[in-house]
Parts: structure tokens; sequence; C-alpha cells
């Protein structure tokens, strides 16, 4: 197990990607009893009888540009007008579990919001793609870990950082462990508490021995420039 530092984005007016992932697209939820009316469904032809409707399966694929290894004919995946028509009849809908949160009254976003834990709800930000994520991050400017995002490591569990800032007087950095554990977010204000910390850091890792620096100064910078953002942003800083 290891820790990690970041940025608390969502009060960081200038972060990008802060809108994207304000926006709730879609939820996932494992009790649809009840929620019929708004589930999203599928449009499914089985295999065997999708292969034995087109005849020549090879040149089905093709011409809808379907993956040869698909387990089922979604329709909403066959282009060919003539293909459609064909196995439109023995379609069935099959529920997916998700629900669209476009649209729905707040009624209906609250009865969806009701079943979903927070990991089964997508954002605009989950719907970009790799490389659109990460050139949003490169051009962030909360982006403290050196262009690649505003998050980044903090150390393995057994780091012996917290224990050394609890000897010099640096409570911030002594209870990264706990903090983790406990979910707690420190504030812009707190960054400047930890920027002197820091400074203490810097001067107690060489007493502390050769070895501490070679080992923490790493996690040391890496906690300067997120205090330094936080505290221009005037955003929140967290470990988990």
């Amino acid at each position: 197990m290891s820790y990690n530092i970041g940025i608390d984005e969502m009060n960081a007016p200038s972060a990008p990607c802060r809108e994207l992932r304000a926006k709730l697209v879609k939820v996932h939820v494992e009790d649809t009893s009840g929620l019929e009316d708004i589930l999203e469904y599928d449009s499914v032809v089985d295999l065997e009888k999708a292969q034995e409707a087109v005849g020549d399966w090879d040149a089905f694929l093709k011409r809808n540009r379907i993956n040869v290894e698909t387990d089922a004919v979604y329709m909403d995946k066959v282009k060919k007008e003539d293909d459609r028509k064909l196995l439109e009849p023995l379609a069935e809908r099959i529920c997916t579990g998700w629900i669209i949160m476009e649209g729905l009254s707040e009624e209906d976003r609250e009865r969806a919001l009701s079943r979903a834990g927070p990991d089964d709800r997508l954002t605009g930000w989950d719907e970009l793609s790799f490389d659109e994520m990460n050139d949003m991050c490169a051009n962030c400017p909360l982006s403290w870990d050196k262009g690649r995002g505003c998050i980044g490591a903090f150390g393995p569990d057994n780091s012996l950082l917290p224990e050394i800032a609890g000897r010099h007087d640096c409570p911030i950095v002594a209870s990264v462990p706990q903090s983790a554990k406990d979910g707690k977010r420190f504030t812009s204000e707190d960054a400047k508490e930890l920027l002197r910390e820091i400074e203490v850091l810097k001067e107690a890792l060489p007493i502390e021995g050769k070895m501490m620096v070679r080992r923490y100064s790493g996690p040391v910078e890496r906690m300067e420039a997120v205090a330094k953002i936080s505290i221009s942003e005037g955003c929140g800083f967290f470990f988990f």
C-alpha cells in the first residue's frame, strides 16, 4: 500500500476539468425495481439467431464493421439499413442497469441517485479519452507534478517521513497516514503551514542521515509543489 497527494480541483475555479467532473452523465444501479421507466436498454439479437438470419456472417461483420469476437449483435452497431430491417424483429430489449441523467426531472434524478453509490457514477470527465485527459492535465494550472496532473506519490505505508516529521514539529506531514485513512481535506490556509513544515524538513533530513535525504527529498519536493499550488489557486489538498 502507498499514499498519494492530491489537489482538491473541484474547489479551484481555474481547473479546466472542474465543469466536466461536476457534470453527472449516467449512473449504474444493481436494484432496478421501480426504475424501469428511466433505465437504459439495449436492443440485442442472440448470436446464433443473427448468424442464421444473415447467412454470410463474415460479410455481415465486415459491412457493418462489427468486431468478430462479439457475443451478440447490438442493433445500435448495425449500420446497414437492410441488415437492420432483417434483424429488428429478432431483437430483445436488455436492461443495461444504466440511467442517463440528462433530461430527467429532479424527482427522477433523486430516484436514480438513491440507488447508485459513489463508484457507480460517470461524469463528463470519465467520458474523455486518455489522450484528451492527458492533454488537459498537461495544460492545467493545477498540474503541479511536472505536467502530469494534480496527483502524485507521497510514498509507501512504511515510509519513515511521517515519523521524522513528528520528531521535528511538523504535524501535517506526521499525520499523513491518519489523514489518508480519515479522508481529511486540508485548506489553502493549511498549505501555508505545510510550506513551513517543508522548510523544517529540508533542514531536518540531512540531520537524519544521507539515506533519508535520498529517500525523502522527492516527497518533500512534491509536497512543496502542492502547497504552492494550493495557496496560489485557493484550493485545498489531501492525502489518500
